[in-house]
């Protein structure tokens, strides 16, 4: 006799229909014979908190049965059934042929059969909505539903409600999985901000910021959560260790980066206190807090610009004239057409408390120089048409926040490590502001000094992470603090800081060397990919200079030498 098949398996629902509506079930309790109704061929007897059920083999669905029950629901149920529908084809009702499928995983094509798995499609659509951001009342919309039906008829939708459920799911399950793999990493680094929106609620968002086993930078967001006002220093200190408890890492925290609000001061001392009496505060809180440097250089640039307000007064004005009506600013870019200028920036109105908007307001005003006075010639009621002087000085300014814009990018950079990069854009930021100071023009004299008054405010003392970044660098070493410090710093007081650089650089030697006293060895077999031929080609300036003329010079301290070849 031969073995059954699955075209042997699949029912046709007219015999199901001529079959005993009662099946064996209703003598079972006097026999114990097999059950002959064609319907628990596709299905099967589960128990669900003591409940006895009957679950569909294709639906995967549970329906109500009782020992020596009836039948017929079941068999209504099957000639209903979408799944089961879908695996017939024509009037013998055989198995479709089986649909193929691509699975990507880690990079690589897989070829395998398709199975429609309605917790993975839920699983994706959770991820869909987190990433996006998407409204989960968008799920109920009636075209989702008929595009996901259109790409397979077996979607079943769900209601927001279910929605938002199977999102904190996946939150409790992903935070699990991150806590396991922080259980292996020592010393962690926090960034923190805080902002009020528009509905005036504040928030705090705290991030985390480490090396993983095979030393790539990783980032993930501990906490995004209200802070009910006021925002004062223990509040935001509060805040910060309930979320480092709730994690488990409240003993790995090495640094904290904050911006330079004077709650955010009393918030890192009453931090630091708490460390400092569980023995648990990393490198003697050398490096502690860190005051975040983009926001330095935000504060330095909007005093510098304050004194300068009346430099491009005329443009921001004939800015703010054009973009307030649309006839005007069509007018404005058909001159711009007819005049046959390429240029693909439109005018941009600064923002009070962006200074970079200014630069971009400035450059792209530039660039449309000549279309200003033609555009007076059609508008007796444009005023502020600016003067060649007002050109001039808003050419210099332009070029001074040129330097400045170039610098936060460096900042700014998220996808790779910066801290080694910031000591010599720091660098570059105080020589030109060093030769600015000398400038003949008054209004370049205001605007620096007032920028060198908040330089000195934050950076006048050594930003030990911002040092120790740039020796570790393999291009650098001691090279830079020894030729920038002198320049950055007092004549009386820059060895003071390098010979504070060079003790906290053995005192995190000594450090990592008493918690790790072997090397792994699986380090050493890594592999460097950079291409020096692929690199973007830079220029050179006085660091390179001075680099290549004192390349022989090597410091008589036998203990030194190391550091700085």
């Amino acid at each position: 006799m031969s073995r059954p098949t699955k075209a042997n398996i699949v029912i046709d629902m007219e015999d199901v229909d001529k079959d005993d509506e009662m099946g064996i079930d209703a003598t079972e309790a006097k026999t114990s014979r097999k059950k002959r109704s064609v319907v628990w061929k596709e299905f099967e007897i589960i128990t669900n908190s003591g409940d006895m059920k009957a679950r569909c083999n294709h639906y995967k669905h549970n329906l109500a049965y009782k020992k020596g029950g009836a039948t017929t629901h079941l068999k209504r149920h099957l000639k209903l059934c979408t799944p089961r529908k879908a695996t017939l084809v024509g009037k013998d009702k055989g198995p479709k042929q089986s649909l193929l499928s691509f699975d990507v995983t880690e990079g690589d094509e897989m070829l395998s059969i398709f199975k429609y798995d309605k917790g993975k499609i839920r699983e994706e659509l959770v991820k869909m909505f987190v990433v996006h951001e998407y409204p989960f009342r968008m799920v109920e919309h009636e075209f989702f539903t008929k595009f996901c039906r259109s790409l397979n008829p077996k979607y079943e939708p769900i209601k927001r409600q279910t929605l938002k459920l199977d999102c904190m799911k996946m939150y409790i399950s992903e935070k699990e999985s991150l806590k396991l793999a922080l259980a292996g990493i020592n010393k962690i680094s926090l960034t923190s901000d805080l902002w009020t929106s528009n509905q005036s609620i504040g928030y705090m968002c705290l991030t985390r910021h480490f090396m993983d086993s095979e030393w790539k930078l990783q980032k993930r967001i501990l906490n995004f959560c209200p802070l009910e006002p006021p925002h004062t220093g223990l509040a935001i200190a509060d805040s910060i260790s309930e979320c480092l408890i709730d994690w488990g890492i409240e003993d790995k925290i090495s640094t904290i980066t904050l911006d330079n609000a004077s709650s955010n001061d009393l918030a890192v001392r009453v931090l630091k206190e708490n460390f400092e009496a569980k023995e648990k505060l990393h490198f003697g809180g050398k490096i502690f807090h860190v005051r975040c440097c983009a926001h330095i250089l935000n504060l330095m640039v909007q005093d510098g610009l304050t004194e300068i307000r009346d430099v491009i007064e005329n443009i921001q004005e004939s800015v703010k004239y054009l973009k307030l009506s649309p006839s005007r600013l069509y007018k404005f870019n058909e001159i711009v057409k007819s005049l046959k200028l390429f240029t693909s920036k439109c005018l941009i109105l600064d923002v009070p408390t962006r200074w970079n908007s200014t630069y971009a307001m400035l450059e792209c005003a530039l660039e449309n120089k000549s279309v200003f006075s033609r555009y007076k010639e059609r508008d007796y009621n444009y005023k502020w048409l600016p003067s060649d002087e007002d050109w001039k000085r808003a050419a210099e300014v332009s070029k001074f926040l040129e330097v400045i814009n170039d610098v936060t990018k460096v900042f700014s950079g998220r996808k790779y490590p910066s801290s080694n990069l910031f000591l010599r854009q720091i660098w570059k930021v105080r020589k030109m502001l060093n030769d600015m100071s000398t400038n003949n023009r008054d209004f370049v004299k205001r605007m620096t000094l007032k920028m060198k008054e908040k330089f000195d405010k934050y950076w006048g003392e050594c930003n030990l992470v911002m040092a120790i970044g740039a020796v570790l660098d393999p291009r650098y070493k001691m090279k830079l603090i020894l030729y920038s410090f002198p320049k950055i710093y007092p004549a009386n007081d820059f060895q003071r800081h390098i010979d504070d650089v060079r003790e906290s650089l053995e005192f995190l030697y000594k450090e990592y060397l008493s918690v790790d006293s072997q090397i792994n060895s699986s380090m050493s077999s890594g592999t460097y990919d950079h291409n020096p031929s692929q690199a973007k080609k830079q220029k050179t300036d006085d660091f390179d200079e001075w680099v290549i003329t004192n390349s022989d010079i090597i410091p008589g301290n036998k203990r030194d030498r190391h550091v700085f070849r």
